[in-house]
């Protein structure tokens, strides 16, 4: 995927959540911000898959570990979406690790339970 689509579709992705955040507030259940975040970036002809299933691979064998990224955008960049009071340093390690396992160059972690939603995006990249 071109630099350009990717560098746009972070923009979306930041302007879809800004956009959920407006309308929902701070302080829901962390479903609601990920079914509705989802629901707003398929509205802008977003290609978004939920609950992807990411295995766990160690020397080439599948090990009896399964993670699941919350959402995952136009096959490229992964979300993870928080409603915490704070983020803690094992928020990071998770995004971290989703996006050296799956791959992915680039990865948001997005907490949701803020009053400015620009606090709680944080964006994180892999070999990008």
């Amino acid at each position: 995927m071109e630099k350009v689509f990717i560098e746009a579709t972070c923009k979306q992705i930041v302007d879809s959540a800004y956009r959920v955040h407006k309308e929902l507030g701070p302080g829901l259940l962390e479903s609601v911000y990920q079914y509705c975040l989802v629901e707003e970036l398929r509205n802008r002809n977003i290609r978004v898959i939920q609950e992807v299933f990411l295995p766990l691979f160690y020397f080439g064998k599948s090990l009896n570990k399964d993670f699941r990224i919350d959402i995952l955008v136009e096959n490229t960049i992964i979300i993870e979406v928080k409603s915490v009071e704070f983020l803690i340093p094992v928020h990071s390690a998770q995004i971290i690790s989703y996006l050296k396992l799956a791959k992915r160059p680039l990865g948001f972690l997005i907490n949701f339970n803020v009053s400015l939603i620009k606090e709680g995006i944080k964006r994180y990249a892999n070999n990008y």
